[in-house]
């Protein structure tokens, strides 16, 4: 593996949870702009939550299936810094100048990744496929599945990932970077703090 797991905590809706997972030592931040899901935030409520933290952390705007137009206008008023796209966005949608850009794409099985690295993009997510939503299902896949693909492009592990599996999973896989949202959490939307210190001390053990 190398290089330092990157790590993001998703599905943040309050400043308390954000600085929290500052202070473990979180890498990113993933803030959810698809009003169906519980862990959805109101762009005005990002936009406080991002002027108060501190220099160096990497933050990062989750849509499902929106526009471009409608992508920028959210970046640009919450002053975000990586676009996270977690629908069926084709290749030619994840072009979004000037930003960064996270494609997640969900597994099944070993067709779930054909024509993945036709994605035009800065890293891609893989979560777990589940019929009912678009992530956040708190499922793990195969991780075998992944362990090619991150040999060949960086590579963001999401999906079931909790403090107590993270690290095999990084051994099997050897991510670029994990992702976690209801594996450190009391319910949706509400994160548990000492979780988020386990799970980020688990990744940084290794």
């Amino acid at each position: 593996m190398g290089a330092r797991t990157r790590i993001k905590i998703c599905g943040i809706t309050n400043v308390d949870d954000a600085f929290c997972a500052v202070e473990a030592g979180a890498d990113a931040l993933g803030f959810v702009f698809y009003e169906k899901s519980p862990r959805y935030a109101r762009p005005l409520k990002v936009q406080r939550i991002v002027a108060a933290l501190p220099p160096f952390v990497t933050t990062v705007g989750l849509f499902v299936n929106q526009s471009g137009e409608t992508i920028r206008q959210i970046m640009r008023l919450t002053r975000l810094q990586v676009v996270q796209l977690h629908g069926d966005e084709p290749p030619a949608a994840c072009r979004l100048d000037p930003y960064q850009v996270i494609k997640a794409l969900p597994v099944r099985d070993e067709s779930s990744l054909s024509g993945a690295e036709d994605y035009p993009v800065s890293a891609l997510l893989l979560d777990a496929w589940s019929g009912k939503q678009y992530g956040g299902s708190g499922r793990c896949f195969d991780w075998r599945l992944a362990g090619a693909l991150s040999k060949k492009l960086p590579l963001i592990l999401a999906g079931g990932l909790t403090p107590e599996n993270v690290a095999a999973a990084i051994r099997q896989v050897g991510p670029y970077g994990v992702d976690v949202a209801g594996g450190v959490e009391d319910r949706p939307g509400r994160k548990n703090h000492d979780k988020i210190i386990q799970f980020v001390n688990a990744v940084r053990e290794l």
